[in-house]
């Protein structure tokens, strides 16, 4: 009898898969918005497919790949039809959980951010120029997806929950960790970093400070 042989995944094939998890995970965050904003079908795949792919366009731009990757390789694009396609389905079901959103919107954030990391490093960027790169994949999705659905962008107003703050520590422990580790562990770290980010600031153990005018304050 012959044994199986498994082949071993490739680091291309690794960046690949945690790149499709975010397109997945911020089509389904669009889109599931699209459902709350009562869109008609097409309004929601438009919304997920731009919320999954507008970081990813917005990353390749930065760093000289074009056309940006999704045109290029359309399973891109399929993964955020699928995701959004899934929210649209069962939208009924996830709108009913408060923090749904947030979970799709947090696992996008976090592999966008690397990737978009990952990418400036593969262009040459410094230490500066990840950092922004990264900052800008990871939020990119997000604030697209608000301004279609009419809504203030989350990093203009949340300081209480750090978002571009995260994406952006994230980024850096990406550039922090590519001398040392391969490229799959340092999106991978860099992600885990923002998730985690993320969860500390969600329980109010963390923000950041927001200038108050004395105009802002009523009269005594």
């Amino acid at each position: 009898m012959h044994e199986l042989e498994w082949a071993p995944i490739t680091l291309e094939t690794g960046l690949r898969v945690l790149d499709l998890i975010g397109v997945l995970a911020f089509a389904m965050s669009g889109a599931l918005l699209g459902v709350r904003k009562r869109f008609d079908l097409f309004g929601v795949l438009v919304l997920g497919c731009v919320t999954a792919v507008g970081g990813g366009a917005i990353r390749d731009t930065l760093t000289g790949q074009t056309p940006p990757l999704f045109l290029r390789d359309e399973t891109y694009l399929y993964a955020a039809l699928l995701g959004s396609g899934l929210a649209f389905a069962f939208g009924a079901r996830l709108a009913r959980f408060e923090r749904t959103l947030s979970v799709f919107d947090t696992a996008g954030l976090g592999l966008f951010a690397a990737s978009g990391a990952i990418g400036a490093l593969n262009f040459g960027l410094g230490p500066l120029g990840v950092v922004f790169a990264g900052m800008l994949s990871g939020v990119g999705g997000g604030v697209i997806r608000d301004l279609i659905a009419n809504e203030v962008p989350e990093i203009m107003y949340r300081s209480e929950q750090l978002y571009a703050t995260a994406a952006a520590a994230g980024a850096l422990t990406v550039w922090l960790l590519h001398p040392h580790v391969t490229p799959f562990q340092a999106q991978f770290s860099g992600a885990l970093v923002v998730w985690a980010l993320r969860w500390i600031s969600r329980r109010g153990w963390v923000r950041l400070p927001v200038r108050r005018l004395p105009e802002d304050n009523p009269a005594d």
